[in-house]
């Protein structure tokens, strides 16, 4: 009898989590997500793209909904520009309300564990301005920790960066270079040569007791005089 063929593998999903407050005017991340939602509607591996300003314009975020796409992807994109040396204010509550304690870390919280979480951020400031002689004073590298630590206590692998440094004056080729390589990057995976040689942290150990319940307390309330 002839061998039966193997079955392919699952592709694996990508979740796009972009945020820019003035999408509409972006020249950089509005076209790198038309390209990730291009992806997501075509055949070439199942993506999907959640531009957090258009679904929660009330900042209200539907947290069942959000966790439930993370739960079924194998790598999580945030994409973002640079605000403040950190992500704009509703990716930074996304994180505070999606990632949470007893699901995303800390005791039973295993729900993002192997996952790949991948950074893909512009800059106003050129490369050159990140460094301790320019007005940056720290190299960009510095800016880091939190997002690395963020995936090393949710026992995710946190994957080098994609950077567009000094977007407000990238020209249309630089912009299309750099569109093309984050859609070929997204398409593509997992079958990046670098994650071959690239670990996930050691999951850390979060005790039960590091986030104590608050007792409820009825209000106060004063008589009147």
């Amino acid at each position: 009898m002839p061998d039966t063929p193997a079955s392919p593998e699952p592709a694996s999903t990508v979740l796009v989590i972009t945020a820019h407050p003035q999408m509409e005017q972006s020249r950089i991340n509005r076209r790198m997500m038309r390209s990730a939602s291009t992806l997501a509607a075509s055949a070439a591996g199942p993506v999907v793209v959640r531009d957090l300003y258009s679904l929660y314009p009330d900042y209200l975020i539907d947290v069942a909904a959000e966790q439930a796409l993370l739960a079924d992807a194998s790598l999580v994109v945030w994409q973002h520009p640079i605000h403040w040396y950190s992500m704009p204010p509703l990716m930074k509550l996304w994180v505070d309300d999606v990632l949470s304690f007893g699901w995303a870390y800390g005791p039973g919280g295993t729900a993002l564990r192997g996952k790949d979480l991948w950074l893909v951020a512009t800059t106003g400031g050129p490369e050159d301005s990140y460094h301790p002689e320019s007005y940056n004073r720290y190299f960009f590298d510095a800016f880091l920790p939190p997002y690395e630590q963020t995936a090393a206590l949710c026992g995710m692998r946190f994957l080098p960066p994609l950077l567009l440094h000094g977007a407000h004056r990238a020209d249309d080729t630089q912009i299309e270079a750099h569109t093309s390589l984050f859609a070929d990057r997204l398409s593509t995976y997992p079958r990046w040569p670098e994650l071959d040689e690239l670990l996930y942290g050691l999951t850390r150990h979060v005790p039960e007791d590091a986030r104590p319940e608050e007792p409820i307390t009825e209000p106060v309330l004063k008589e009147n005089a």
